[in-house]
This record gives structure tokens, sequence and C-alpha cells, in this order.
């Protein structure tokens, strides 16, 4: 049986690491194999780079941004292929898709952020939990990083988002809701897939 990919997206504080973190409860009880990756993955070369230029370190473009990202993900990619063969469904906190939703908010061009990604698993099924800036901004009053301090940048990250679910295999779910109606909502999507 081959393994699942699952991505959650949205906007920073739309309950994403909670979402993903009641999938993996509720489909482990259910009997199957899941873990979890969240992206950027601080703990790697790349993912301190990374950490480095959101704390205000480093000063890079948003093209070396969004290259640092993208190579994050590639780094994870022999995980993702291995874990998949074996049939471990993978629950990622951000994945694809946030290059494209930042990156073209930057100036960025949209398909070439889709194409030097085209070499990462797809996702199965990618969740949109969909919030307002105002409401990441509410649900977060400090330690911002620049972009989450960015609230225009944001809507714009939020329009990108909407488009990107208008074209795929998206779910989008109204985040700003209770988390149990969120997480109900979650796994009434995945089970068709199991």
């Amino acid at each position: 049986m081959r393994g699942l990919l699952i991505a959650f997206e949205g906007l920073d504080q739309s309950g994403k690491q909670t979402q993903t973190e009641r999938l993996r409860d509720q489909l482990t009880a259910a009997g199957r194999q899941v873990r979890l990756l969240s992206f950027p993955a601080y703990e790697t070369p790349i993912g301190a780079e990374i950490r480095r230029a959101l704390d205000g370190g480093r000063e890079w473009g948003a093209d070396v941004m969004q290259l640092l990202y993208i190579a994050n993900r590639y780094e994870t990619k022999p995980l993702i292929e291995r874990e998949l063969a074996r049939g471990v469904i993978l629950v990622c906190d951000r994945y694809v898709a946030s290059s494209v939703a930042y990156g073209e908010t930057q100036g960025l061009d949209a398909s070439w952020l889709r194409d030097v990604q085209r070499h990462l698993p797809r996702p199965d099924l990618t969740f949109l939990l969909d919030i307002a800036p105002e409401v990441s901004a509410r649900r977060k009053t400090t330690d911002r990083d620049k972009f989450e301090r960015d609230l225009a940048l944001l809507a714009r990250v939020r329009d990108s988002y909407l488009r990107q679910a208008a074209e795929g295999r998206w779910v989008r779910l109204d985040a700003d809701r209770d988390r149990d109606l969120v997480a109900s909502d979650v796994i009434a999507a995945v089970k068709p897939l199991l």
C-alpha cells in the first residue's frame, strides 16, 4: 500500500500545526503509520540559514529565500519518497504551495516557482486553512518574523493561496472556526483516500 502525502497550507496562525497533529492522531488511532513534516525544516543546514534570515541575521532577496525554501524541501525528498513507498502517510505543515504564495507576492514568477519544484513528490491532497491576515495577527501578537508583521503581504499571500486552491486537488476550510469543526472537516476529506 502506497502512502499518502497530505499538505496543510495557510497563513501563520491558521492552525496548521494543530490540524496536522490532530490528523496524525486520528490516523494513528485507525492503525495507519503517520509521520509529520514541517517546512522549513530548521534542523537542516539549509533550514538553519532560513532561520537566520527570518530572524534578521541575513538579508537575502526574495529569489534567494524561495530557492532556500525549495532546497530545504529537496533535502527531504529522499525521506518523503522512502516513507511513501513504505505506506506511511506524510502530513506536511507547509509544502510546495508556500513558495508559490510567498514568492509571487514578492514579485517572483509563479510558473518558475512551480517549475523548479516539479521534481518534488506531489501532494495527494492539500488543505488551505483560510484565515484573514488580521486573524493571524490577533492570534500571535509577539515574536512575529518580518513576514508575519506585514499584513499587506499576508493579504497577497492569502490571495495566492485562494487562486492555487481553485486550480488543484485542494480543500479550502474556514480556519476562523472552532478547531474541532475544522478537524472534523479534515478527516472527512481524508477518509476517501484511505
